[in-house]
């Protein structure tokens, strides 16, 4: 395969970007999105040219720092992350405009890279509970109903990757504090905190400069775990009744 590439450069933070077009050549099928990316560095090095910065670490759809603008979509064509995208996604000799998320609480470092720790942000706030650590609790020592434990799982399977965000016109954060807020909010642990949790985060969130959720669902369209969109609803109620306790 043989494709065009018209890939955001931007040296610094502070730097001024723009569009830069490469052709990348001995494309197979089923190499993935950020390999293909690695052939057209390999290339960009050997010409003796600056190589173009994206995040990566586990390439297995699970960490979540993959995040690329592909053709106007966050990961591309697909529901999935940019690492278990696949070239055949793609036809022989096709342009692809590759962008890095683009919200004010994810400034770009360089090139494709943006700084989500924003979100980490969020977490530190009040995504977490608070309890003694030791040894392991008896695997029943807390009861758990089944219909929660297993909404509770979806939710937790968000990994951060900030696609709800750069997918969303408001660059709203709101599923995946929503995400955050629902499986915790699920659990018997998770009850001591649970007005201080969601006033918290949804106060740090605002504080980052993410919009407000109009409830277009953008967001869940494009989360690679598809997460769902009544998450947000869940977040909302927790909220509503936090402020109601005078939290």
């Amino acid at each position: 395969m043989k494709i065009t590439l018209k890939i955001w450069r931007q040296a610094s933070a502070v730097a001024e970007g723009a569009m830069a077009t490469y052709e990348v050549t001995d494309i197979t099928p089923d190499m993935s999105f950020l390999e293909m990316l690695d052939l057209l560095n390999e290339q960009l090095i050997a010409a003796g040219t600056d190589p173009v910065a994206f995040d990566s670490d586990c390439r297995e759809g699970i960490c979540g720092m993959c995040g690329l603008m592909i053709n106007g979509s966050a990961h591309g064509p697909d529901v999935t992350t940019t690492c278990q995208l696949h070239m055949r996604s793609f036809d022989d000799g096709e342009t692809i405009t590759v962008e890095p998320w683009r919200a004010t609480a994810f400034p770009v470092l360089k090139d494709l890279v943006v700084d989500r720790s924003a979100f980490d942000r969020i977490i530190q706030a009040g995504g977490f509970i608070s309890v003694n650590t030791g040894a392991a609790a008896d695997a029943h020592a807390v009861p758990v109903p089944k219909e929660n434990a297993d909404r509770a799982f979806l939710p937790a399977t968000c990994i951060g990757c900030g696609a709800c965000v750069a997918a969303c016109p408001n660059a709203s954060g709101m599923l995946f504090m929503g995400a955050k807020v629902t499986h915790l909010g699920l659990l018997p642990q998770g009850q001591p905190e649970r007005d201080a949790r969601v006033v918290k985060m949804v106060s740090q969130h605002d504080a980052e400069g993410f919009g407000g959720c109009t409830n277009i669902g953008e967001c869940s369209a494009a989360c690679p775990k598809e997460i769902p969109l009544d998450v947000i609803s869940t977040l909302n109620k927790d909220l509503r009744t936090a402020m109601q306790h005078g939290r």
